[in-house]
């Protein structure tokens, strides 16, 4: 029996508005509701997000009460008559809207206070089913909600931020509190670089079906990230289980992972030369400084890298890494080629005087090029990497766009310089 089938709580999220499914705002406070759902130990299986629609939004909460114990909705409780929040739980629960005397009351007396001229149509905001209680907002006028009906539970919660949070970090945290089991769910991250989605998931097949630790492998750019999940009383009482499951996979995977939790592959590449007193420079063509920023974006890199050489031209990759003429102009080589990352990465290594040079060179262009009278199509990158114990270079092709083009060069070159990082250094 999987993680997921056990007799927990269950929790769904709701999230409403049409400026979510436009991509003109993101739900930044469903991750939050997320994270407390799994602190709390409550099962999170699905999250929906739907327009202003009376219809749509009632369907929405139907099918999540149908498979889910608490309902939590965001956004959709203003005043005006897109604020369709509390009619589609009404709707869902089979219940007609009533006036709240006491927040209609609340309601005028804010605005007032405020010299906000009143119209009728705030009363909307005093609206509820009559299984529900209102949630104070003092830092709003639209009061939350807590509906209880037939052992399900909805709960409503305001949409800005500045109302969300307090409403999540007070009563929505004592409700959970209240019907949580003291259970917690605790997660660890293995970051897998060098390895393919496919091919790590064969190689840990038998430990993505285990009865208490649930392993689900997510595909990024030139990673892997494995999320290890188990329930337990605390975190003291996870550890146990997740180590155990953590040592079968490294056993397997060895030194195709890098790190644990949320260090980076930068950030990794940054901690060990740093740990050794080594450092690294890099020389980029297609990718434009995109590398350097990465490693200069670690505190403390400063310690680890030097610095790098923007060589675009051909002209400027002779002149400033040293690069021959005769690999420039040479048919069997150019500007893009594996010689060319070699003597880039092998050039920026003497000029900055690192322990290890890195080069990108490639076709990040949507039309290939020809060079030399040899065509060369978009996506063709190569990465060299030079050390102490030699240079070398990887032969790349990466389908996309521009941008996926570069962004994925810098990646390949990161994994390659931990690569070699390994080789020089050791783990």
């Amino acid at each position: 029996m999987s993680l997921l089938q056990n007799p927990v709580m269950r929790a769904e999220i709701v999230s409403v508005g049409t400026e979510l499914l436009l991509g003109q705002t993101v739900d930044t406070n469903a991750t939050k509701l997320g994270e407390v759902f799994a602190e709390f130990g409550l099962i999170h299986t699905h999250r929906q997000t739907v327009g202003d629609n009376a219809v749509r939004l009632t369907e929405a909460l139907r099918l999540a009460l149908s498979r889910s114990d608490l309902v939590v909705t965001i956004g959709g409780l203003g005043p005006t008559e897109d604020d369709l929040t509390r009619d589609g739980i009404a709707e869902a629960l089979a219940e007609s809207l009533v006036i709240d005397e006491d927040v209609a009351s609340h309601l005028k007396n804010l605005f007032k206070s405020r010299n906000i001229p009143w119209t009728e149509s705030q009363l909307r905001q005093a609206q509820r089913p009559p299984c529900a209680a209102p949630i104070p907002n003092p830092n709003g006028s639209a009061p939350g909600l807590i509906c209880r009906k037939d052992g399900k539970v909805v709960v409503a919660l305001p949409g800005p931020p500045n109302e969300f949070n307090p409403m999540v970090d007070g009563p929505l945290r004592s409700l959970l509190q209240e019907m949580g089991d003291g259970m917690i769910i605790s997660s660890r991250f293995l970051r897998v670089v060098g390895i393919g989605e496919a091919a790590l998931e064969a190689k840990i097949f038998d430990l993505l079906s285990l009865p208490d630790v649930t392993v689900a492998p997510y595909a990024k750019v030139g990673e892997v990230h494995l999320r290890l999940t188990t329930r337990a009383e605390s975190e003291a009482a996870a550890e146990s289980p997740l180590r155990q499951v953590e040592d079968q996979i490294r056993e397997r995977l060895g030194d195709a992972i890098y790190a644990t939790g949320n260090l980076t592959l930068p950030g990794w590449i940054v901690q060990e030369l740093s740990r050794h007193k080594a450092t690294v420079s890099v020389a980029e063509s297609c990718t434009g400084g995109l590398l350097g920023a990465q490693l200069s974006s670690i505190d403390g890199s400063s310690a680890a890298f030097s610095g790098g050489i923007i060589a675009y031209l051909p002209t400027v990759k002779e002149d400033k890494l040293g690069v021959s003429r005769h690999t420039i102009e040479c048919p069997d080589h150019g500007s893009v080629s594996a010689r060319c990352a070699e003597e880039m990465a092998g050039g920026v290594r003497h000029s900055f005087g690192t322990t290890i040079g890195v080069s990108i060179t490639g076709v990040a262009g949507a039309q290939p090029i020809v060079e030399n009278g040899v065509e060369k199509p978009s996506g063709l990158v190569f990465i060299g990497v030079a050390g102490p114990t030699g240079t070398g270079s990887h032969r790349h092709f990466f389908p996309g766009n521009r941008e996926t083009i570069r962004k994925r060069s810098v990646q390949m070159a990161l994994v390659s310089l931990r690569m070699k990082i390994l080789e020089v250094l050791g783990s």
